[in-house]
């Protein structure tokens, strides 16, 4: 085949023995790619075997093991260091690849232009019947999705052979060695999740493109490992790495322009979860100074319009006036009950309400940890910003002429943030934007596919 001598095929596996199960023997069974090719795994810190089960049945395969889980993205570059091919193909140990496959993927990027650094193939469900990635979406905030993720096949339309993507899939792409290692590799400090979509924006940026290969099809069980890692661990590395993409990859014009709307969703998804999710999360919405404290039980409208007050009902004495006034009349009322009911009802029948928030729900502990992980690396994450932006070839605006960038409601209260005329007034005027719901982009009876 022109312009690849050889290829690797790249596989990563964490605990994924009945996986590689089903992988390895498809990729045996692989046409001729035209070319010399290798298939190398990695072996991320598993405990159920699987050192010692590929070399007594894949020997052909040559195996690296790591003695801690080095996660997706160290995991892979530390592939790449290890492997010898001119093109590199990043293979998820849940899939099983069709047999036509391996050259089907080495063709599309062998004959494709010199300026094509990267061919992402198809991915459909394990059974053959939905479509799992074909082409993805890119956030204002640098979140992504999978578009018509979960839709069966006959009623989607994929993107054509050659078609441009903003990235590829981790999954199943190919990408030549030098573009993939001028570009900065995958991030290390990602661990998993989204490594892709800034790899993408990265090679666009540095003048290079990503496009689509249809025929080069492997079948996937969705979430097969990454379910593993658990529902909270994930939405860290979701609000995290989201933030990096957006601030290491946006130009430093649009990244002005846009940093108060992200900072600003970022805040009020981790805000509305702390209210609707954790004991006492209501507390946070009072204004002390609408009838908490420093008498203020009347609030201002009082001296500007006394005529229009409602005064309290005599008070039973001084001590219960006082109270009235300095609590004001819903907070004296809601004491009141509580110590009524502590009074007349048995212990076990009442609970002590909170007088604080008690942090418990593990969704808001994922965004606080995102934010305290943000704040911790500032000058690790600037640094890579200025490497990033510094191989500059291409500008934003070019690239999402492209792609539009979308606004899709995702956290709970995104939907009324981002109806608001102010959240509005944050986003500039002259940046194709595609207001939609993850409806829209995907089938969502299942829990939401994020790249």
């Amino acid at each position: 085949m022109s312009g690849l001598r050889k290829v690797s095929v790249l596989i990563l596996s964490w605990n994924g023995r009945e996986h590689l199960e089903a992988c390895l023997p498809a990729l045996a069974k692989q046409q001729a790619p035209g070319c010399e090719y290798e298939v190398v795994v990695l072996d991320n810190g598993s405990t159920d075997g699987t050192v010692e089960w590929i070399r007594r049945r894949h020997p052909e395969v040559r195996l690296i093991s790591s003695p801690i889980n080095l996660g997706f993205c160290a995991g892979n570059n530390r592939l790449v260091a290890e492997s010898n091919g001119d093109a590199v193909i990043f293979l998820n140990n849940d899939t099983r690849p069709k047999p036509e496959w391996l050259g089907t993927l080495v063709e599309s990027l062998a004959g494709a232009p010199a300026d094509v650094a990267a061919v992402s193939g198809q991915i459909i469900d394990w059974s053959g019947e939905r479509l799992d990635f074909a082409s993805g979406v890119l956030t204002f905030d640098g979140h992504a999705f999978q578009r018509d993720f979960g839709r069966p096949l006959d009623e989607v339309t994929v993107p054509s052979a050659g078609s441009e993507l903003l990235f590829a899939c981790g999954g199943n792409m190919i990408v030549r060695r030098t573009s993939f290692l001028d570009a900065g590799a995958f991030d290390d400090d990602y661990f998993a999740y989204l490594e892709d979509v800034d790899l993408g924006w990265r090679l666009w940026s540095g003048g290079e493109r990503v496009i689509f290969e249809p025929g080069a099809v492997v079948h996937h069980r969705s979430m097969a490992t990454s379910q593993h890692l658990g529902n909270e661990n994930r939405g860290f590395l979701f609000e995290r790495n989201a933030f990096l993409t957006a601030y290491k990859n946006y130009e430093a014009e649009l990244w002005q322009q846009l940093a108060p709307a992200i900072l600003l969703t970022l805040q009020h998804r981790t805000q509305t979860l702390m209210v609707q999710n954790n004991p006492g999360g209501d507390l946070l919405t009072i204004n002390p100074y609408a009838g908490q404290i420093a008498n203020t039980g009347h609030g201002p409208a009082a001296a500007s319009a006394p005529t229009a007050v409602t005064l309290p009902p005599p008070p039973l004495d001084t001590t219960l006036a006082q109270k009235w006034r300095g609590y004001g009349p819903r907070e004296f009322v809601r004491r009141g009950v509580r110590k009524a009911s502590r009074a007349l009802l048995p212990g076990w029948l009442w609970e002590e309400a909170p007088t604080a928030p008690q942090l418990s729900d593990p969704r808001t502990v994922a965004q606080l940890r995102a934010l305290t992980h943000l704040m911790g690396q500032l000058d690790t994450s600037f640094a890579r910003r200025q490497q990033v932006q510094a191989r500059r070839r291409r500008s934003d605006r070019e690239i999402f002429e492209r792609f539009p960038l979308c606004v899709v409601p995702t956290y709970p209260g995104d939907t009324t943030l981002f109806a608001s005329t102010a959240f509005e007034s944050w986003l500039p005027e002259d940046l194709p934007l595609e207001r939609t719901t993850l409806d829209e982009i995907m089938r969502t009876g299942d829990q939401p596919a994020r790249r």
